[in-house]
């Protein structure tokens, strides 16, 4: 386990980083967009995650909405660790991050700053919103294969 994983200041400070200056906290009227509605029922977490695949890139990853700490700051890392990112290889940081969060065997190092929610698989209450956002790309990432099969 890495040093910044071990002290829980530095986490905190990712966190509240990204939840107070969330990254591509703005939805788009462009053309190529998709757009996903995610909803939790047992939290305030009510977003949208929007995203433009082209040519097996994940070209730009946007999202908004009412949403917890866990749930913005989490989606917030995972929208710049995403973008620019092909295909093949956002599925792979997807995966490495639900693993992390089921607490089984993952890469911290594709993972970056989502690291910061290692913990968050102890917490049952939090699974959710740490992996809204996560979810809702996940969705776009596999119909955008299906489009394109």
């Amino acid at each position: 386990m890495s040093d910044l994983m071990k002290d829980p200041m530095i986490l905190r400070s990712i966190i509240m980083d990204h939840y107070e200056y969330p990254r591509n906290h703005e939805l788009t009227k462009e053309d190529g967009y998709v757009q996903k509605h995610m909803a939790s029922e047992s939290c305030i977490d009510d977003i949208y995650v929007q995203s433009r695949i082209r040519d097996g890139v994940v070209e730009d990853v946007r999202f908004d909405g009412v949403a917890c700490t866990i749930s913005t700051a989490s989606t917030s890392i995972m929208s710049e660790l995403l973008k620019g990112k092909r295909v093949e290889e956002a599925k792979d940081i997807i995966a490495n991050y639900f693993h992390m969060i089921d607490q089984r065997d993952y890469d911290e190092e594709k993972l970056e700053e989502a690291v910061a929610f290692h913990n968050v698989g102890s917490q049952a209450n939090r699974i959710k919103c740490a992996t809204i956002g996560w979810k809702a790309m996940e969705e776009m990432i596999e119909e955008s294969e299906e489009r394109h099969e």
